[in-house]
């Protein structure tokens, strides 16, 4: 046996020897920081990625859990918000206001409840001349809104150059900033509003 091995070629043994590394995992050395890219993560949901494209954005918080936001609709999405937002503002206000007792001179709407008047505008009509109101302006403000998307002007998303009281001239972002985040409490708010005025059947403060 021991001529055998003697008369083994050397380049078979080195040949094995070699084959035999392949099963070997490689020295391990220390991975760096630069080796792992971390993702940025969401200040407003830590374990959820941050999605870039709401960067830089008034008032972004880096909300966006489900990357709904992509470059291609950001702005669209941005006008959307702002046209809510808006609403929802004059709505909760408008809302309480006739709670409290304000009404117009309307027979047909006095002593009802902001809550009450729904049904009401919708039997009487009213909601319908309503929505009429509203979809003409949505048919006008649709074309300034295409061509922002479409990069044809530089329109930014909810700029419909109504400021009688040149506040925007003072600091427009800051304005930005405040008109966001009021607009996203009022649709918070009105939603509450209403479904406790719905649950309680009482006026304000709805308990």
């Amino acid at each position: 046996a021991t001529s055998d091995l003697h008369t083994f070629p050397a380049e078979m043994l080195a040949s094995l020897a070699l084959s035999s590394l392949a099963f070997s995992a490689p020295a391990g050395r220390p991975i760096g920081r630069s080796a792992i890219q971390m993702a940025d993560k969401s200040p407003s949901v830590p374990i959820a990625p941050l999605n870039p494209v709401t960067t830089g954005l008034p008032a972004s918080v880096g909300f966006d859990p489900l990357f709904l936001a992509s470059p291609a609709n950001i702005k669209w999405m941005q006008e959307a918000e702002l046209k809510h937002g808006r609403t929802a503002m004059l709505a909760t206000l408008g809302w309480v206001a006739v709670d409290l007792g304000v009404r117009l001179p309307n027979a047909e709407m006095a002593g009802l409840s902001s809550l009450q008047a729904h049904d009401a505008m919708v039997k009487s009509g009213y909601m319908f001349r309503v929505f009429l109101l509203c979809a003409l302006i949505e048919t006008i403000s649709f074309g300034p809104t295409l061509e922002m998307l479409l990069g044809n002007n530089d329109r930014k998303p909810g700029d419909f150059g109504f400021d009688p009281a040149g506040l925007g001239t003072k600091d427009m972002a800051k304005f930005q900033v405040n008109e966001i985040k009021n607009g996203r409490l009022a649709m918070l708010a009105f939603s509450g509003i209403c479904t406790q005025a719905a649950l309680t059947g009482k006026g304000f403060p709805y308990f």
